[in-house]
């Protein structure tokens, strides 16, 4: 990778998945098979990458542990596959965080691409009225901001490349996908162009609102830099991003909050 997260974390793509070098810690990633998404995909019955991409929750610097875990929080790293899901790119299936027991709150997320180019498509609401929507495309290096309860997707916006992304994200993570699931997908289905461009098609199971398609906001007011890695920057003070998984800390910045 030209972009380097400072956490010892490299994704493979041969197998899909990831290693980890000497003193860096890590799961065996999940796989997420073309099967277990396709309930969240505009054409159900497409073809394309399986695995789709692969997931490891809780990975760093065996030195940070401990940190992280007083602090409720932890790094999670996804990579996927290159190629299209039918007319769609390779993505991850729509979702919502599960409510957290010791905040309260369904937790926000810190996204931070790696490789390639990312886009967070992101909607106030997994409901018939899914509120403001926004598609936030970004390449490496660049950090985006998922907003608490939240329903979001994340997508690869170059077909031709693999990519990968990693996410600070509270340590009680859990994804809720059923009203998702239900709506077939979340509010706006992202289609190729014979470009290999992205054009946002409704979905006409939610009411249809207009959607915002940009690069990513200034966070700064929650503590965050641009161009200095996510990891580093956690680590250097995470009291700083403790909002994390105690997103009441920023309760006045999520009302009306635009990524």
């Amino acid at each position: 990778m030209a972009f380097d997260p400072g956490i010892g974390v490299t994704p493979l793509t041969q197998p899909i998945g990831f290693s980890y070098r000497p003193n860096t810690f890590g799961p065996q990633p999940e796989l997420r098979t073309l099967d277990s998404i396709r309930p969240s995909l505009r054409d159900p019955n497409c073809s394309g990458p399986d695995p789709v991409y692969a997931i490891a929750m809780d990975i760093g610097r065996n030195e940070n542990r401990s940190q992280l875990q007083k602090h409720m929080l932890l790094f999670g790293a996804v990579t996927y596959a290159a190629g299209r899901l039918g007319e769609e790119p390779v993505r991850s299936q729509g979702h919502v965080h599960r409510m957290s027991s010791h905040s309260g709150w369904s937790p926000p997320e810190v996204y931070e691409v790696w490789s390639g180019t990312a886009c967070v498509y992101m909607q106030e609401q997994p409901a018939d009225d899914p509120g403001r929507c926004f598609a936030i495309t970004a390449g490496a290096g660049s950090l985006i901001v998922v907003p608490p309860g939240w329903a979001h997707a994340t997508i690869s916006a170059d077909a031709s490349t693999p990519m990968t992304f990693g996410a600070l994200c509270d340590r009680e993570y859990g994804f809720e996908y059923a009203e998702v699931r239900k709506r077939k997908g979340l509010a706006w289905y992202p289609l190729l162009t014979e470009f290999g461009e992205i054009r946002w098609q409704p979905n006409p199971m939610y009411k249809t609102t207009k959607l915002e398609a940009r690069r990513p906001g200034d966070y700064s007011r929650l503590g965050l830099t641009s161009g200095i890695p996510l990891y580093t920057q956690a680590i250097s003070n995470l009291d700083r991003l403790q909002w994390v998984s105690q997103p009441a800390l920023a309760a006045d910045i999520w009302k009306r909050f635009v990524p």
